[in-house]
């Protein structure tokens, strides 16, 4: 698996922001990635030390279109912490 294929969008929410004050940084990923994956595409895309992974599974929300009820869809997303000091730079001035 290519790493430009485990990690799928950053996230950029306000939430995620203020995360990236403690150094942690929110990526949408592969479903089937696991955290070893995770930890070494980040560490091979963007040159940096990666101290911790943590994931979780977002199941989709119920949504109706016109009164038919839908649902959208589900992701994986990792929550990455880098070491002190490191940052990733295409996440500075969003």
């Amino acid at each position: 698996m290519d790493y430009t294929d485990i990690l799928i969008k950053p996230v950029i929410t306000e939430k995620a922001n203020t995360l990236r004050e403690q150094n942690k940084y929110v990526f949408i990923v592969d479903p089937a990635a696991n955290k070893l994956q995770i930890k070494e595409a980040v560490t091979k895309l963007f040159n940096v030390k990666v101290i911790g992974c943590t994931t979780m599974n977002v199941m989709g929300k119920v949504k109706r279109v016109r009164g038919i009820p839908g649902r959208t869809s589900s992701y994986k997303k990792a929550i990455v912490r880098l070491a002190p000091g490191q940052t990733i730079q295409a996440f500075e001035g969003v």
